[in-house]
């Protein structure tokens, strides 16, 4: 499986703000692979707009389409107007590992329970418009065995496939490489064996 993760170190946040009706809503996203990482998120925005009205959350701690590590928040507002609405948003982006605050700022006026719903989706989307986002692709390890004078090219063509050599250990017979193959793709190493003009032991770890 492929998907899109919110390209931000440990502990940063990427920002957004919109205003409805007088009322301010601003939109932290972070990279989420993990609950404590959101965690972090919402401690941070609390900390640093302990005042606001409402800090409502949602997140998703795993690829697009998790259903165990998955939560939102509606921090008071009325049940359904907001996290609810965060969540989705971030569920229609099919972005994985994602968490958000929206930090609301009550200008005086009632949104109503539609105008809330619109306005805290609208403030999510607003953050993913922007957001720097980079591919994760899920993978297997395997040990790739070869003898020592075929290890040059067989991280040669690792290379070629896009194929992270993860890790290498010798011994007598040879060199064994980790490699990490992508799940969506069908195991085939015969153009490497094509290539050495012999087979190759392959074993999953």
């Amino acid at each position: 499986m492929r998907y899109r993760v919110p390209d931000l170190a440990p502990e940063t946040w990427h920002t957004a703000e919109i205003d409805v009706e007088k009322s301010q809503f601003l939109a932290w996203v972070c990279h989420a692979p993990t609950t404590d990482a959101f965690d972090a998120l919402l401690q941070a925005a609390k900390a640093a707009h302990p005042n606001a009205s409402h800090h409502c959350t949602a997140f998703i701690a795993g690829p697009p389409g998790e259903q165990t590590h998955i939560g939102f928040s509606d921090d008071g507002e009325p049940g359904g107007t907001a996290g609810r609405p965060m969540f989705q948003a971030l569920q229609g982006s099919q972005i994985g590992e994602i968490g958000c605050v929206v930090i609301r700022y009550f200008g005086g006026t009632k949104l109503g329970t539609g105008g809330l719903a619109r306005a805290y989706a609208q403030a999510v989307n607003a953050g993913l418009e922007t957001l720097p986002t980079r591919e994760v692709v899920e993978r297997d390890s395997y040990l790739l065995k070869v003898r020592f004078a075929h290890e040059a090219q067989a991280r040669a063509w690792c290379d070629e496939q896009a194929l992270p050599v993860q890790q290498a250990e010798y011994d007598g017979n040879g060199v064994s490489l980790t490699i990490g193959w992508p799940r969506d793709v069908e195991l085939d190493i015969s153009g490497l064996e094509n290539r050495l003009k012999t087979s190759i032991e392959l074993q999953r770890t």
